[in-house]
C-alpha cells in the first residue's frame, strides 16, 4: 500500500471524526446566533429589553442526549443581572415558556421584576405553569397567546401539594398520623402562608387589597390540580388583566428552540394552500 495513500485516509477519517464532533455544536452556534438577531429586532421594534425564559428540551452533543430545565438557581442568577442592567426608563419584556421549578427562584425573579421602574411585560406563547405564573404574576402586563395557559401556584413538598397534605391530617386526625406527616403538615401551611403572603404582596398595587387578597388565596388553596391549565378566558374570570396580541417574531423565537431529534416527528403540517391549482 502507498503510504502517502495510507496518509491522506487516515487525515480523511480524522477530519470526518472532527466534523461528526463538531457539527452539533456548530449547529448550536447557528441557532444562539439566529436567536440573537430575532431578540434584538424584537427589542427595536417594542423599545425595550428582551429577555427569555425558556425551558425546552433539547438535544445537544454528539449523541443528541436530551436536556430537561426547569427554573432554578442558576436561572435566577441570569435573569436578575439581566433586569439589573436593563436601561431604569425601557420596558422590560419577559418570555417565559416553563413547566415551573424552583419556588425560590421564581420569587427572587418577580420580586425583580416588580421593582423595575418601568413597564414590565410577561409573554407567554404557550405555557408558564407553577414558578412561571409566579413570575407572570409580577409584571405590569401579562400577554398570553390566546390558547396558552398559566397555572395554580400551591407549593409542592416532595411528590405531594401542601394542600393535600393539610387536608389529608385534617380528615384523619392529627392524634391518627405519624410524626413525619404531622412535620410536613406544619410545612406545607408555613408554606402555603409564604407564597400566598408574596402574591398578595405582588398584586395590591394593581388590584387593591381585597382583590390581592382573594387572587392569592384562589392561586394557593389547592382548588385545583398543580397542573391545572388556567386559559387566558378563566385568568380574565378570575380577574387578571391578560391580554393576547403576542408579536410574531415570539413564534419565530420558538421556532429555534429545537425539540430533540426524534425517528419520526409526531405532528406535521403543510401551510395552505400548497399550490396553486391549474385552471383549464
Amino acid at each position: 500500500m502507498d503510504p502517502l495513500s495510507g496518509f491522506f485516509g487516515s487525515l480523511l477519517w480524522w477530519f470526518l471524526f472532527l466534523y461528526i464532533l463538531l457539527w452539533p455544536q456548530m449547529q448550536y452556534r447557528q441557532l444562539q446566533l439566529a436567536r440573537a438577531r430575532l431578540l434584538e429586532k424584537l427589542a427595536r421594534k417594542r423599545n425595550s429589553t428582551v429577555i427569555t425564559l425558556i425551558h425546552r428540551q433539547e438535544s445537544i452533543g454528539l449523541f443528541g442526549i436530551p436536556v430537561y430545565r426547569f427554573i432554578s438557581m442558576e436561572d435566577s442568577e441570569e435573569v436578575l443581572r439581566a433586569i439589573r442592567m436593563a436601561p431604569k426608563d425601557k420596558p422590560i419584556d419577559l418570555i417565559i415558556h416553563t413547566p415551573g421549578g424552583l419556588v425560590l427562584a421564581a420569587t427572587q425573579i418577580a420580586k425583580a421584576l416588580k421593582d423595575h421602574p418601568a413597564e414590565t411585560r410577561v409573554i407567554v406563547p404557550h405555557y408558564a405553569m407553577s414558578g412561571g405564573t409566579l413570575i407572570a404574576l409580577a409584571a405590569d402586563k401579562i400577554i398570553m397567546d390566546p390558547h396558552a395557559v398559566l397555572g395554580p401556584v400551591d407549593p409542592q413538598l416532595g411528590q405531594y401539594p401542601a394542600p393535600s397534605i393539610i387536608r389529608a391530617v385534617e380528615r384523619k386526625g392529627p392524634d391518627k398520623v405519624d410524626d413525619q406527616t404531622l412535620i410536613l403538615a406544619d410545612v406545607a401551611e408555613k408554606a402555603i402562608k409564604q407564597v400566598r403572603d408574596f402574591i398578595y404582596d405582588l398584586l395590591k398595587d394593581k388590584y387593591g387589597d381585597e382583590k390581592a387578597k382573594e387572587l392569592a388565596k384562589i392561586l394557593t388553596e389547592g382548588r385545583w390540580t398543580h397542573d391545572y391549565p388556567i386559559t387566558v378566558e378563566e385568568a380574565r374570570k378570575l380577574g387578571l388583566n391578560v391580554s393576547t396580541d403576542v408579536p410574531e417574531e415570539v413564534y419565530a423565537l420558538m421556532e429555534l428552540y429545537k425539540q430533540p431529534v426524534r425517528q419520526r416527528g409526531t405532528v406535521e403540517f403543510v401551510p395552505y394552500p400548497v399550490r396553486q391549482e391549474n385552471k383549464h
